[in-house]
């Protein structure tokens, strides 16, 4: 059993005083959703939802896990089309290079939200399994990223998680403007020395005989990642 974590909040974590709209935290998995959460409650001291119910993150640190309405300041989905975007009235789409937040994801899949996956699992089939996985993934990541951008109805903020890494405060205040919450400079400076978290996974180096995307994987990858990224750039200038 995995042992609980304790996280130090900068203030006790509650809901919103007054319900406000409904905003998606969307991300495809692997994509740094689950950071970004904990650097609003931090800053904020609102719960984040979830349209899911991971127990992990409900005993770690995540009270609003399933609650997907506006008393919470966001909530996470990974979904996407029509279904996936009617409940929500406005959104934040968190955008990672499709190579990271695959490897990311497969990882998860294989150690939980901070471990990694083993040799033996990206050699599973003789590498098929891995390289199924990447073709499937790099799929549904450009799906899910195009639909969001070119066909949510609401007000819609896109952020780059290499933006979000190199610029935490920057990108955390544009996320508050957005969402309209202000925060005191004593809070910000609380969430800034806390902004690690325990949920961002420690970058490992594997001992591989051969690079974990080949050639083949890097062009089908970089094909859809640049098409994407082109979206994104037009959607922030």
């Amino acid at each position: 059993r995995r042992q609980e974590v304790k996280i130090n909040w900068c203030k006790p974590l509650g809901l919103k005083a007054a319900p406000g709209p409904v905003t998606a935290l969307a991300s495809f998995p692997g994509s740094g959703n689950t950071w970004l959460r904990y650097l609003l409650q931090q800053v904020t001291g609102i719960s984040t939802g979830s349209v899911y119910k991971d127990f992990a993150l409900l005993k770690n640190g995540f009270p609003g896990e399933s609650v997907a309405n506006g008393s919470v300041s966001v909530v996470k989905t990974h979904e996407w089309g029509a279904a996936g975007q009617q409940q929500f009235d406005a959104a934040i789409l968190l955008v990672r290079d499709p190579f990271a937040s695959i490897l990311a994801e497969f990882n998860r899949r294989s150690g939980g939200h901070i471990g990694h996956a083993s040799q033996e699992k990206f050699n599973r089939d003789k590498g098929r399994y891995w390289q199924d996985f990447v073709i499937n993934k790099t799929r549904d990541w450009e799906a899910m990223n195009s639909d969001w951008i070119n066909n949510f109805q609401g007000p819609l903020l896109v952020i780059s998680y290499s933006d979000l890494t190199d610029k935490v405060e920057e990108v955390l205040r544009q996320t508050l403007d957005f969402l309209a919450v202000s925060v005191t400079k004593e809070e910000m400076e609380c969430a800034m020395r806390r902004k690690e978290g325990i949920y961002r996974r420690q970058k490992k180096k594997l001992k591989m005989k051969e690079p974990v995307f080949d050639y083949y994987l890097t062009k089908e990858v970089n094909k859809r990642k640049e098409r994407v990224f082109k979206l994104v750039r037009e959607k922030l200038s």
